[in-house]
């Protein structure tokens, strides 16, 4: 979940190594650090907590230098202290190091170099990289290993990487070997840039956007070597690979906040555009019931569908609630019996296995390590069976060029555009969007769903970006006042039922992640069996109540919460004239066929969370404790 940078070109590079990390800086801002090479030294700044701190030290200190590596850290091991920010340097400072992702077998390695006279001033697994690495290169020295295919620090690299256990980035720098750079990749992101006359490393592309869009990622077990002359890429074996660079395409790479307070608020109000942008892709806007045709193109291959069983979902957090009202929309449109993993839970008990099985991954960033395993664990357990139990593998992602998308057989791209926010909106929406039509092309199929409804549920979705819009520029100013009752509160439940049950999950977790307040999501009919006990007139209710099957229920469980006491928030229509008298305080949305109403209801959460949060005075778009990327288990 850390962000790296690397560079090397005819520029300083320590402001390039900055730029960089501040656009990094949502993958992690526990700490923040900065190497270089320059006249034979390495040369190093890091500081405690977020990268302003950082920039406020290089202004007082110079940095040369024509090549660096940068880190913004997550702490994974030991604390974000000063002493634990990367880059980490060898015992004697000629070897410099960032990393991302966990070294499982650290501690035998470490207590194997203290044996040898090693000594450690951190607590982090990464220290032990640049110490290996240091007297790999002086073993090499006094046995005069010369190899003419790669240089000594290329090949002290390629020998320490095939001793570490776990999922990694790396970046080395050498003060021996100042005009190169070496990266090694085992299951944590690493792409590098193809600038003119100069080239980068990094752990995400909005590191590297300002100066190129020629990349190319690096898989796992991979290798490579930066230099002046241009990059080499290597197996860990050590053959030589030959690799293409291709171009980003430029769908929404901006990453200003364009005026707005926080990214958290731009990327809300980019949730129109954003299901529009999905409608003109993937949905034809002038099909009708009389029509031959599907009218959902996702581009994927028919044996996905063929005799299609049941269908496993694997996915975390936001993206898990999301894949819950997936599995609403695809048992109840098309049909077909779901179920939806946690999937750090996935790997470690997998379900009995099935023929026809499709398994779904979902991950904003393409890069969750435990999304990523379990797809691995699929893959791998269904290998040799016979053509019934082949895997079947598809990604729901918003970056194309990720783990995920060269992992799975196919892809839906959900073209949110890079969110910088750590807590999710306009993607949680964008994988809705994927949802809705992934089943409706199922439904559409396998003739589950009459074409009159069909029509009907596709005209409604075409409505639906104006209604947001709508929305949006009519609810913020009376959520903000709302929020302001709420700076003191310290517990807040959220109530929904059917396909709603996951928006009031996401709703509680938007709270908890960027207000800090606890907050817990339940279905509506559950409250009595327990959870009621919770309530009394410090506790706020959100209960979301959409016309439809389950309507007149909410109405009834949020009247057992308003009986004890607690102040009732609720998500609804305007047209019921006696939701006044349930409600203390209403938050209305307008009225949509039930199946469609999660794309509209999560919106005043979102807004409640996101007020409450800035109104306490707290970090809205780093949150503490939370990255935006998992990239580790």
């Amino acid at each position: 979940m850390c962000g790296i940078v690397g560079y090397i070109g005819t520029q300083t590079a320590s402001g390039i190594l900055l730029e960089g990390l501040r656009k990094l800086e949502y993958r992690g801002y526990d700490s923040a650090g900065i190497a270089t090479v320059w006249e034979g030294k390495l040369h190093r700044v890091r500081a405690k907590g977020k990268l302003f701190n950082l920039q406020s030290k290089l202004e007082g200190e110079e940095l040369p230098g024509f090549v660096g590596i940068g880190h913004t850290r997550w702490a994974t091991h030991g604390k974000p202290e000063e002493h634990n920010a990367h880059p980490h340097f060898d015992m004697t400072g000629q070897v410099a190091v960032v990393q991302n992702g966990i070294i499982e077998n650290y501690r035998e390695l470490r207590e194997e170099l203290r044996q040898r006279g090693y000594e450690f001033v951190t607590e982090t697994d990464t220290e032990v990289i640049p110490n290996l690495v240091a007297e790999c290169l002086q073993t090499m020295r006094q046995n005069g290993e010369v190899d003419s295919l790669y240089s000594p620090l290329t090949e002290a690299v390629r020998r320490v990487v095939q001793q570490l256990e776990g999922a990694f980035a790396i970046v080395v720098l050498a003060a021996d070997y100042a005009d190169e750079i070496v990266v090694a990749r085992q299951q944590a992101p690493l792409v590098l840039g193809f600038g003119q006359g100069e080239f980068f490393c990094a752990s995400d592309v909005p590191a590297i956007l300002p100066y190129t869009h020629a990349v190319v990622p690096l898989e796992n077990g991979e290798m490579a070597t930066l230099s002046p002359l241009g990059v080499e890429v290597y197996t860990f074996a050590g053959d030589r690979l030959k690799k293409h660079p291709h171009r980003l395409t430029s769908t929404s790479l901006t990453t200003e906040k364009q005026g707005f307070k926080h990214f958290m608020l731009k990327e809300i109000y980019e949730q129109p555009s954003v299901v529009r942008t999905c409608l003109e892709s993937y949905v034809n806007s002038e099909w009708t019931a009389a029509s031959s045709t599907n009218p959902i193109n996702l581009g994927l291959p028919d044996d996905l569908y063929t005799d299609l069983e049941q269908i496993h979902i694997v996915a975390c957090g936001t993206s898990w609630h999301a894949s819950l009202v997936g599995k609403h929309l695809l048992e109840q449109l098309a049909q077909v019996p779901s179920q939806v993993h946690y999937a750090s839970e996935f790997r470690y008990a997998l379900p009995p296995l099935t023929p026809n099985t499709l398994l779904i991954g979902v991950t904003q960033s393409g890069e969750t390590a435990d999304t990523l395993s379990a797809i691995h664990s699929e893959k791998d357990r269904r290998a040799s069976l016979s053509a019934a139990y082949q895997p079947r593998l598809l990604g729901i992602t918003n970056r194309l060029q990720s783990t995920l998308t060269r992992l799975v057989d196919s892809v839906i791209d959900t073209h949110a555009g890079i969110e910088i926010g750590v807590a999710a909106t306009k993607t949680f929406i964008a994988q809705l969007m994927a949802f809705y039509c992934l089943s409706l092309d199922l439904a559409y199929r396998r003739q589950t769903v009459s074409p009159t409804r069909l029509e009907e549920l596709l005209k409604q979705l075409w409505q639906l970006p104006t209604q947001l819009e709508a929305l949006l520029e009519t609810q913020e100013k009376r959520i903000e006042e709302l929020a302001h009752e709420f700076v003191e509160t310290q517990d807040f439940i959220f109530l929904g039922r059917g396909i709603n049950f996951p928006i009031a999950l996401e709703g509680a977790l938007k709270l908890k992640e960027i207000s800090y307040i606890h907050a817990e999501g339940y279905p509506a009919g559950e409250m009595k069996h327990g959870p009621i006990a919770l309530l009394d007139e410090k506790v706020p209710v959100v209960a979301i109540a959409m016309p439809g099957s389950v309507y007149e229920k909410v109405l009834s469980n949020a009247q057992e919460a308003k009986a004890r006491d607690a102040r009732l928030i609720g998500v609804m229509p305007p047209s019921d004239p006696h939701a006044a008298e349930v409600f203390n305080d209403l938050l209305p949305v307008p009225e949509v066929d039930e199946l469609l109403s999660p794309l509209l209801t999560v919106i005043p959460l979102q807004f409640l969370a996101y007020h409450i949060a800035a109104r306490r005075g707290l970090d809205v778009d780093q949150p503490r404790n939370l990255a935006k990327s998992v990239t580790v288990e």
